[in-house]
């Protein structure tokens, strides 16, 4: 049995028809940059997630840059997140001249340890940047509680997590910005780069939208110092037509991912841990294994291709030694990072497939 870890092309198939035809419909009015789909995706972002602004733009990478900007993040401010993520949640920060502070990970969720926030916290910290890691929200009751206390903004990297829950909100609509990534590989994915900022205040949304297109107030009249960080109107389209779809793969993907923890349970592997208040988009089936590499080589010869996110926690990456940490410092997370390891996942992975990977497991 040969699996496929994303089964992106069967996911096209299933959806060619409506795809195809919101394509022609872009290139039919040729509207590439902010098309009517563009306002049109926005809008049903904000009926999906319940934030008032929806805001697409051109990555992830660059919703989280967005989101610091309309903050006003100088050089030398600090902000607190996990060492324990994707390059981009740190690399964006030192991009404007920030400095990231680490903080280890709790060992159930993988997301930040909200208990060590606070020895963190000093003058010169402005924001809180919590992951929803592999599609869970981290602690979010206690790190807006934290930043409630100290006056710091909190920022939702959400990457990974669109259409997660926690405490009954989606995950869009917590903090005071969240983001996420329409990368192709995402739960919600385009055929490129996308992504969106969301906010529930009228006057980041408005500051956003217009450093999105290089602090435009209105066309060549620049208010602020912005990108060109606009999402295509195809990719919109794309992402507009699988929105409408997302309630049933996002049920999907939780229902795959418990075949996978009834299949898997007492076979001497650590599974992924759900809070009881959270629930997980699953962007990624990721279980801790002992003897990972030589794991991984017997399952390609079964042709199950593995991941693994991520073998190397940022604070051992060599582009921040200059922060000036040392093996050792986010115990958790080092650990954690040698014995991680996804599975393939995704919403129509079958259950024959399933027991096929937990058997050879």
């Amino acid at each position: 049995m040969k699996i496929d870890f994303a089964k992106l092309q069967y996911q096209y198939q299933l959806y060619k028809e409506e795809i195809d035809e919101a394509i022609h419909g872009v290139l039919d009015k040729s509207n590439y940059i902010m098309g009517d789909e563009v306002r049109s995706l926005e809008e049903n972002l904000q009926h999906f997630t319940g934030a008032k602004y929806a805001i697409s733009c051109s990555s992830g990478t660059d919703a989280l840059l967005l989101a610091m900007m309309a903050l006003d993040i100088q050089p030398n401010d600090e902000i607190i997140t996990t060492p324990f993520t994707f390059i981009a949640t740190a690399e964006t920060i030192a991009f404007l001249g920030a400095k990231p502070v680490f903080v280890d990970i709790d060992e159930q969720t993988y997301n930040m340890d909200a208990s060590k926030i606070e020895a963190k916290i000093t003058s010169r910290t402005k924001v809180i940047m919590p992951v929803s890691l592999y599609g869970q929200p981290a602690d979010m009751e206690a790190i807006q509680a934290i930043a409630n206390r100290h006056n710091l903004k909190v920022i939702v990297d959400g990457a990974q997590s669109f259409g997660s829950t926690f405490n009954g909100k989606r995950d869009s609509n917590l903090g005071d910005i969240s983001t996420t990534s329409f990368f192709p590989a995402k739960p919600l994915g385009c055929f490129g780069d996308g992504g969106a900022v969301f906010t529930n205040d009228e006057t980041l949304a408005k500051k956003i939208k217009s450093l999105r297109v290089h602090g435009q107030s209105k066309r060549y009249h620049h208010q602020y110092i912005g990108m060109g960080g606009r999402m295509d109107t195809i990719q919109c389209a794309i992402v507009d037509v699988k929105l409408k779809h997302y309630a049933k793969d996002l049920a999907l993907r939780q229902a795959v991912a418990l075949t996978y923890s009834e299949a898997l349970e007492g076979k001497g592997i650590l599974l992924p841990f759900i809070d009881a208040k959270a629930s997980s988009a699953y962007a990624q089936y990721s279980v801790r294994v002992k003897n990972r590499e030589a794991l991984q080589a017997q399952l390609k010869e079964r042709d199950i291709p593995t991941a693994v996110h991520y073998p190397m926690p940022l604070h051992l990456q060599e582009c921040f030694a200059y922060l000036g940490y040392q093996k050792g410092d986010f115990p958790i997370a080092e650990i954690v990072s040698e014995e991680i390891l996804s599975l393939p996942m995704n919403p129509y992975l079958s259950k024959e497939e399933i027991d096929y990977i937990a058997q050879s497991l």
